[in-house]
């Protein structure tokens, strides 16, 4: 029996690291790491241990034998990925193309079951074809790229964000250096994408912020959440008490598509919408209206398109054992959406989405899902995919078309309609909706048409905003940086989305930080970093003294307290607070029920 990585699959790569036998692949060694979806494991290397599954951090390794009839897929798509390198994930703008290494040969840490260990600076050597013994891991001369001196000083480092980048960089700095770790949060609440940008409907990779959480008491982090520098302390302030800071803030606001109509009542965010049903205190909960509401045309195919797609089509009691927003569940139970059209600009093996997240798609419960057949290459993409490849995923479903009128009755469905984008959001004609092109319009031309819509969201990714204090390049939404450090501005640096821009999981912020923290100790054993002039202790009342209503790690266990006892009273895992009022209060505690 071997093992397989399914659905949630977050890139860490800590699985990678506890495979005795070198199966798990691509490693961060290895050119593919951070260009593939997700991680694989070759059913012909594994031995069956169960190391990675108990290492996982998000609980998307099991026993083939154990998995449940929508996993099962990922049994071949990961047999396939060694037998034929599916389609990678296109590379970033600018980033040149990089080839998956040829199965049966090795790159960096090795890869597939062709090949023997080597000695050290030697090359490998090929076994026979039919061996398929394991591959062990090569012995290299080792390399300590994240480590200070014995006898250097601790730092004192600031790290601006509590997400799974900022997280990954203080795990880092704690684990391999004394550093002295400030967490700073412009919310009273920590966690960042992992609780306000994870899908309710996703526990289990919600379940990767358990693994940080154990940092926010370690005996060398001090916790400031519901500080905002730019607004409670300069940038400049910030420095001159810490040796270094490391800006982890994210990309938060949605990238426009400049179309008329886009700002529009009803035309809505992604980024709104994710952030209301996961109880973001900036998002007030009478922010979305879905009344009248029956259909929904998404704009975009990614993850994030998908998450929407599915939250607003699947019956609200699905919701209900999740930890959705109380008003995002009411609401939801409220409305009557019956149909969500997903559009994509390019056809379906080109689609930004994961194959997980399709599959997902495919196993929704009372909600069928459907590809709009409109143009001859969908379904001649579709036919030609190579297994494990996301076009390939949609194989087997029912094939339809957005009718002019009404969405149909009875059960709700998903309808995937590629090859067509958005070219006017105003609404059209007397049931309202968008102009798309693509397709085949009421009159048999083709060309731009009326596509019916009460609601648009539009999911084309989302974009980083300027930094109090820090050079910004508009363009790319990101901070100029050299390796992590800001150019320019000795002792400061940026990881995670706004040093790289919206791409990759969460597991790809693991290797952004272990860069960003490389770059920062190597300034520090170079001596490039400023002496702080602040003492932690004259810091402590800056902060208290202009935010005045700071949360620390014993304020954000008692917010997590009180958030599972709501919980438990209607059955579920939590009730979010989603007020900046309410998790004030809750972190000021004891809390009890009733109050």
């Amino acid at each position: 029996m071997t093992y397989a990585i399914t659905q949630t699959c977050c890139s860490d790569a800590a699985c990678v690291a506890v495979c005795p036998v070198n199966c798990i692949h691509p490693t961060p060694q290895e050119r593919a790491f951070g260009s593939t979806e997700m991680l694989h494991i070759d059913p012909r290397a594994c031995i069956d241990c169960g190391a990675c599954a108990d290492a996982c951090p998000v609980d998307a390794i099991f026993p083939v034998d154990s998995l449940r009839p929508g996993l099962r897929p990922y049994a071949e798509m990961n047999a396939a990925w060694f037998e034929g390198a599916p389609e990678q994930e296109a590379p970033e703008q600018g980033t040149p193309q990089q080839e998956a290494p040829e199965p049966g040969t090795r790159d960096g840490g090795g890869r597939g079951p062709g090949a023997a260990p080597c000695e050290e600076g030697g090359a490998p050597s090929a076994a026979p074809a039919a061996d398929p013994a394991p591959n062990f891991h090569l012995w290299r001369r080792p390399e300590f790229t994240r480590v200070l001196p014995a006898d250097f000083a601790p730092l004192r480092i600031a790290v601006v964000g509590t997400g799974p980048a900022g997280m990954y960089a203080a795990q880092d700095l704690l684990l391999h250096t004394n550093a002295e770790i400030t967490l700073i949060d412009r919310l009273p609440v920590a966690g960042g994408l992992l609780r306000h940008g994870v899908a309710p409907d996703h526990p289990a990779t919600r379940r990767a912020g358990e693994a940080f959480a154990r940092f926010h008491s370690h005996p060398r982090v001090r916790m400031y959440l519901g500080v905002q520098v730019g607004r409670d302390l300069s940038a400049q302030e910030l420095a001159a008490h810490h040796d270094a800071v490391v800006y982890a803030v994210g990309a938060s606001s949605d990238r426009p598509l400049g179309l008329p109509g886009e700002e529009s009542p009803r035309v809505l965010p992604a980024a709104r919408l994710v952030a209301w049903y996961n109880a973001h205190p900036d998002v007030a909960p009478d922010a979305v209206d879905l009344s009248g509401v029956r259909r929904v045309a998404v704009v975009g195919s990614g993850n994030v398109a998908l998450d929407t797609a599915r939250i607003l089509a699947c019956d609200p009691a699905s919701l209900a054992a999740t930890d959705i927003a109380d008003h995002a569940l009411a609401a939801l139970r409220d409305a009557d959406v019956r149909e969500v059209v997903v559009l994509g600009r390019r056809g379906p093996e080109d689609a930004a989405c994961t194959c997980g997240e399709l599959l997902a798609l495919t196993h929704l419960p009372g909600v069928d899902l459907v590809v709009d057949d409109h143009d001859p290459r969908i379904g001649a993409a579709i036919a030609a995919a190579r297994p494990g490849s996301r076009a390939a995923v949609l194989r087997g479903l029912s094939r339809g078309s957005v009718a002019p009128g009404p969405p149909p009755s009875g059960r709700r469905r998903i309808v995937l309609r590629f090859h067509s984008a958005p070219t006017d959001l105003r609404p059209v004609g007397t049931q309202g909706g968008i102009l798309v092109t693509g397709g085949t319009g009421a009159a048999g031309g083709r060309g731009p048409h009326a596509l019916p819509a009460d609601l648009v969201v539009r999911a084309v990714g989302y974009r980083g905003e300027p930094v109090e204090g820090l050079p910004f390049d508009a363009e790319r939404g990101t901070v100029p940086h050299e390796g992590g450090r800001v150019a320019g501005m000795p002792g400061t640096y940026v990881v995670g989305w706004i040093k790289r821009g919206p791409s990759g999981g969460i597991g790809a912020n693991r290797a952004c930080a272990a860069e960003t923290v490389g770059t920062l100790l190597t300034d520090a054993v170079g001596g490039m970093l400023p002496s702080p002039r602040g003492t932690v202790r004259a810091f402590d009342r800056l902060v208290r003294r202009r935010a005045g209503r700071v949360v620390d790690a014993r304020g954000l266990r008692l917010i997590d307290r009180a958030e599972r006892a709501r919980g438990r009273a209607d059955g579920r895992p939590r009730s979010r607070l989603a007020t900046v009022e309410e998790l004030v209060a809750a972190a000021r505690g004891p809390w009890r029920p009733g109050r």
